[in-house]
């Protein structure tokens, strides 16, 4: 049985962590008597876009740019039927297109022989427009994890990895080409917002990664279990803010669990993460489908995670975990907190007794903590913590009861691990002699 303190209009008072500085709880700064040492945030190789006031720059809504082709998978199944009417089809047709798509994975005219052959190649034209051009394939982990590098039509950049582990498959996703929540260690946020994702953008992603595997190109098949013949899970941790672009991820979300006309997956293999955009955490509990819900966190403390994490300008620790909480009492779904562990920034003893403190403070049972070394770049400041550390900090979170697990770390030589997926410039050289389609 899960402890759910009383509602609070007020954040509870912590007492301050060992080692903390003493001016406040959440206001700490670099310990002045414990020897600790404390890096500051700082860019490195790149000019970080600052708004009027000085502050790093947020970008909520996305570029005006020519918008992609209406596909299938934008659309209702009561849209689809409209469309083909409209086309002067038979509405049952789409169920037809909704089986090739989404449970053959394919986009081919060939394939579709229930199809009239006469129009058939118009027919897909206008319902499964080509949305997603592969550039470039890399991979690493003896072809158990694959990166993609995508084309969209209007020569946008994105990236999407995939995953096999014992037991399922996982495809990261992104929602965005780029990234404007500008934080300085995620070489995505470093190349600012270039536009929103649609939906079928998103479900394309999942698609043409399910076709891959069905040909045996992840790794090969190694189980007769049918259920890893395709993706299992979903995380929206690729390039993007999920809930900056939070109407078509929700409508992505909801053509993924659809049983009867999308991708059948279940709400609970999939995992929608942020940054800690408070208002959207709040509408994400309101919406009907019980997905896994990550807040990226990377600091306890607000003097810190401003530096790091620019949106907590607007939304502070306390607000974010307040909303992280919510979300929990709302659904029943264990919240997931991503802490990055970064050498000598955010990696202190007292960090995590602070942030096992404001978790406790809000009861316990209701939040897991998935810390993950930094993927590094040599010679950088952003550097992972010396594994003592790392394990250190795990420890304490898991003695005060915090469930704690140091995340695996995938596609590191390939960057395609967390905070490294961004278009290089090899990257864009190779999708402009790339056509489109």
């Amino acid at each position: 049985m899960t402890d759910q303190p009383p509602v609070r209009s007020t954040t509870p008072r912590q007492a301050r962590p060992a080692g903390a500085p003493a001016d406040t709880a959440v206001r700490e700064t670099r310990p002045k008597d414990t020897g600790v040492r404390q890096v500051r945030p700082k860019t490195e190789g790149w000019q970080q876009a600052k708004d009027e006031t000085g502050r790093p720059l947020l970008q909520f809504a996305s570029p005006k740019r020519g918008k992609p082709p209406v596909h299938l998978a934008d659309l209702t199944h009561d849209e689809r039927i409209t469309k083909l009417k409209e086309l002067g089809l038979p509405g049952f047709r789409a169920k037809q297109l909704e089986k090739h798509y989404f449970t053959h994975y394919t986009s081919d005219p060939a394939a579709m022989t229930d199809l009239p052959a006469s129009g058939r190649e118009e027919l897909v034209a206008g319902m499964l427009p080509p949305l997603l051009t592969e550039v470039r394939r890399l991979e690493t982990d003896r072809g158990d994890t694959i990166k993609f590098l995508w084309k969209l039509h209007d020569g946008a950049l994105v990236e999407s990895v995939l995953m096999r582990y014992p037991g399922r498959i996982t495809l990261c996703v992104s929602s965005q080409a780029g990234c404007g929540m500008n934080c300085p260690f995620c070489a995505t946020g470093q190349a600012g917002l270039t536009r929103n994702m649609s939906a079928a953008e998103i479900i394309e992603q999942i698609v043409r990664a399910n076709a891959l595997i069905a040909a045996g190109g992840l790794g090969g098949k190694k189980s007769t279990d049918h259920s890893l013949d395709r993706v299992s899970n979903i995380v929206f941790m690729g390039m993007g803010e999920p809930l900056a672009n939070y109407n078509r991820v929700m409508q992505a979300v909801r053509v993924m669990v659809d049983k009867e006309h999308g991708l059948g997956m279940s709400a609970r293999g999939i995992t929608v993460s942020t940054v800690g955009l408070v208002p959207a955490i709040k509408k994400l509990a309101d919406e009907d489908i019980p997905v896994t819900f990550a807040l990226s966190l990377h600091a306890p403390d607000d003097h810190l995670r401003d530096e790091l994490i620019p949106v907590n300008s607007k939304w502070k620790v306390d607000e974010a975990l307040d909303a992280a909480r919510a979300y929990f009492d709302a659904t029943g779904r264990r919240v997931s907190i991503e802490y990055a562990l970064i050498k000598d920034m955010n990696d202190h003893a007292w960090r995590a007794d602070l942030l096992a403190e404001k978790l406790n403070a809000r009861g316990r049972g209701w939040v897991h903590v998935n810390p993950i070394p930094l993927n590094p770049t040599p010679g950088s400041i952003w550097t992972a913590s010396e594994v003592p550390v790392q394990n250190e900090f795990v420890r304490r979170l898991n003695d005060a009861g915090i469930p704690t697990t140091l995340r695996d770390t995938r596609g590191k030589e390939i960057d395609g691990a967390c905070g490294q997926l961004v278009a290089t410039e090899d990257d864009e050289v190779a999708a402009a002699a790339t056509p489109v389609g």
